[in-house]
């Protein structure tokens, strides 16, 4: 199964956000990372992590830090001819939680989170299940 974007999770900032700007749009998009966009070219990532150990734990100012200053700009990223499952095995092997897609020119498609992948996998299984279960009730005794 290629990737489908519509299922991508993103907030967006451009490099000259704050710390706080980017928090917000994470909160309106209700994701754990906001990637750093200028011109539609991929400039970086601000996670949850990122603002724990680079903003919070130096006591940095959220309103008055900009988030380019403490963003992840050295990103592992995939392509949309990437599969689901190649994506999933990816962030797992990486360690990574958002994994970027982006076009053959390097603009960015959108994010994956594995949360969301998780959770159609989940749905998949579910509804091979109740298929296979639906499958053997019809069989009636000796088959």
């Amino acid at each position: 199964m290629i990737l489908k974007m519509s299922g991508a999770t993103q907030a967006q900032v451009p490099p000259t956000a704050t710390v706080l700007e980017a928090v917000e749009a994470m909160s309106k998009g209700r994701t754990g990372a906001s990637v750093i966009v200028e011109h539609g070219k991929l400039k970086g990532m601000f996670t949850e992590r990122d603002l724990m150990l680079r903003v919070v734990l130096k006591g940095l100012d959220p309103a008055k830090t900009p988030v380019r200053e403490v963003a992840t700009t050295n990103l592992i990223t995939a392509v949309r001819k990437t599969t689901a499952a190649q994506a999933l095995r990816t962030m797992v092997e990486k360690h990574i939680r958002h994994l970027p897609i982006l076009d053959d020119q390097g603009t960015l498609l959108g994010v994956l989170s594995v949360r969301k992948l998780l959770q159609a996998r989940i749905e998949e299984l579910t509804q091979q299940l109740d298929s296979l279960e639906a499958y053997m009730g019809v069989d009636g005794p000796g088959g």
